[in-house]
């Protein structure tokens, strides 16, 4: 984090490197550099908020698709490979498209621009997500399950109590990296009008003429944010580990 912080007055003054470059127009010490930074700043709020809620509904939405696929039946597991591969096989930019102009004159539901870019986020996310918890699930060794039918616990029971939490903890590092692929796929939503970082930067660069400084402060917003998002998740992990132990 201090580097990050270290790099930022440097590329201040790399604008006496060359009458082209214009890095005053993201300058803090100046009125409307600091104006444009806190411009491109505020759009982290629907960034963070969108990738989140993303998130959060990919998981619940990815373990449900999930338990099909441990099935012993061809039909549940059908179902299962039948989502994943539909849904996975669809870039994310078109499944954008598609949910905030295609599904409002199928469905007749309106969606403004947050919840339409959450559900195709979701959606497109919850097919790995389902891989992740299938593959998780599946590396519990059949002794738990043994252990679980001998106290007389139901499928349920034993999903929530003895199989998930210790599958969770061995997919957790997979489940950091789908958060931070979230962040970054947020971007793809300014097409459509969401105002996040991206959408922000876009917008600046109309009104100031400066791609080259305004995109490299975006880089850096994305670093700082994916920055902190991997050192939540490592923190996570090292706490789940020692209560593990």
């Amino acid at each position: 984090m201090k580097r990050i912080l270290i790099l930022i007055p440097l590329l201040f003054l790399l604008s006496g490197c060359s009458g082209n470059w214009g890095w005053y127009v993201v300058d803090p010490t100046t009125t409307n550099g600091a104006s444009n930074l806190r411009f491109m700043i505020s759009g982290a709020y629907y960034t963070i908020l969108m990738s989140v809620t993303a998130i959060c509904i990919s998981v619940v939405v990815g373990l449900l698709i999930a338990l099909p696929g441990l099935s012993k039946k061809r039909g549940w597991r059908a179902i299962n490979r039948t989502y994943v591969e539909i849904v996975r096989s669809v870039p994310i930019l078109v499944l954008l498209l598609w949910v905030y102009y295609g599904l409002p004159q199928l469905s007749g539901i309106t969606l403004n621009v947050f919840w339409a870019g959450v559900l195709a986020l979701a959606l497109s996310d919850s097919a790995f997500q389902a891989e992740i918890f299938r593959g998780g699930i599946q590396s519990i060794g059949k002794g738990q399950y043994e252990a679980a039918q001998s106290i007389s616990l139901n499928y349920r029971d034993t999903m929530r109590y003895i199989i998930l939490p210790q599958a969770i903890r061995r997919i957790l590092p997979a489940l950091g990296n789908q958060l931070v692929y979230m962040l970054k796929m947020s971007s793809l939503v300014s097409v459509i009008g969401m105002q996040e970082l991206t959408r922000k930067a876009n917008e600046l660069v109309v009104t100031e003429y400066r791609p080259l400084e305004i995109y490299t402060i975006l880089v850096l917003e994305y670093l700082v944010l994916i920055l902190i998002v991997s050192a939540g998740v490592r923190w996570l992990e090292r706490r789940m580990n020692s209560s593990e132990a």
